[in-house]
């Protein structure tokens, strides 16, 4: 809470500086980057692209990033998106915990005329006409692609361990209908997707999914937990680096089953391919990684929204950043776009 108070104090005084008055061509826009919460590599990544695009566009936009100190609930970022419109900022980009909560918080951000973009993860298909587009990954097509890469080691199907970020995070429910989708060989109607109980040779173990709520430990834990009751699971898959997020404690665990990983009995594919994931599965600690570019994420909203304060055309909507599948094969040219 400490972090979130000297954070709002923050965001108040740089509102603040950005409102002095002056001639209008001497603007300074502030853009609010909202992360699901600041304790992440993932999203430092997005910022890192954010304080890029600030220095390049030479003092006409000043990129404040945001956010809830630790996990990401929702409830504590809803709040600082609330602070946001009423400090009136010119514009948010939000990546939202909790995709229903987050839609009814950006209700005022619309009355009162304060564009907004999306990264990363959604809002709900009702509230989406509340932010102007979507920037980031294609989520379903991450689950796609992870399954792929766990069907390629498992051809015969088997038992799955699905692990997840949040119940309300709209990415990651897409993630594991993707997952569920590709494995079943069905298209179900909606997100997270119907559950694997035998559909084309693959179920889903009991007690899962996981869901970690953006809590690194927790899914070390979670994973060595699952591993350790299914001594024979065919397939762990988180939706996102969670556990690899603790690269030593995820080490230990992983370690226990390199065997494993290198025969292909168990088929350990973890969703984003930031350094040290790569590195991890460079050592045998990964069977292969699917990830996007939260660099570009970052960086492209600041132009955006700048685009959109000026008048011209807002991007398309939604506007994928892309994908990088990785095996360690491929490990060395796999990653692409971003910093």
């Amino acid at each position: 809470m400490l972090k979130y108070l000297a954070g709002a104090a923050l965001v108040a005084a740089a509102v603040t500086a950005g409102m002095t008055p002056g001639k209008a061509a001497d603007k300074v826009y502030t853009f609010a980057l909202v992360p699901k919460n600041m304790n992440n590599p993932f999203f430092d990544q997005a910022l890192a692209g954010c304080r890029k695009a600030e220095k390049e566009l030479a003092g006409s936009v000043k990129c404040y990033y945001i956010g809830p100190g630790e996990h990401g609930g929702g409830e504590e970022q809803v709040q600082v998106v609330n602070d946001l419109i009423a400090k009136r900022v010119d514009g948010i980009a939000v990546s939202p915990a909790n995709a229903a909560a987050m839609g009814r918080a950006l209700e005022a951000a619309k009355k009162a005329g304060i564009p907004v973009l999306t990264w990363d993860s959604d809002l709900l298909p009702k509230d989406k006409a509340l932010r102007i587009a979507y920037v980031g990954t294609h989520n379903y097509d991450i689950g796609v692609n992870l399954a792929k890469e766990v069907m390629a080691i498992k051809p015969k199907g088997g038992t799955i361990c699905i692990q997840s970020g949040g119940a309300a995070a709209a990415n990651h429910n897409e993630r594991m209908q993707g997952i569920r989708d590709t494995l079943s060989g069905t298209k179900s109607p909606e997100a997270p997707g119907v559950r694997l109980t035998g559909q084309n040779g693959w179920t889903e173990a009991d007690g899962c999914p996981l869901y970690t709520n953006d809590d690194f430990p927790v899914a070390v834990q979670q994973m060595e937990d699952t591993l350790g009751k299914y001594p024979k699971l065919d397939a762990f898959v988180p939706t996102g680096g969670f556990p690899q997020f603790v690269p030593q404690a995820y080490k230990k665990v992983a370690e226990k089953y390199k065997a494993r990983i290198a025969d292909g009995s168990l088929a350990l594919v973890v969703a984003d391919t930031l350094p040290i994931q790569i590195t991890l599965m460079k050592e045998g600690l990964s069977s292969g990684q699917v990830g996007q570019r939260p660099f570009e994420m970052g960086y492209k909203a600041m132009f955006f929204l700048k685009d959109i304060k000026d008048g011209k055309a807002p991007p398309s909507d939604p506007t994928y950043t892309g994908l990088d599948v990785c095996t360690p094969k491929t490990a060395n040219t796999c990653v692409g776009g971003g910093s």
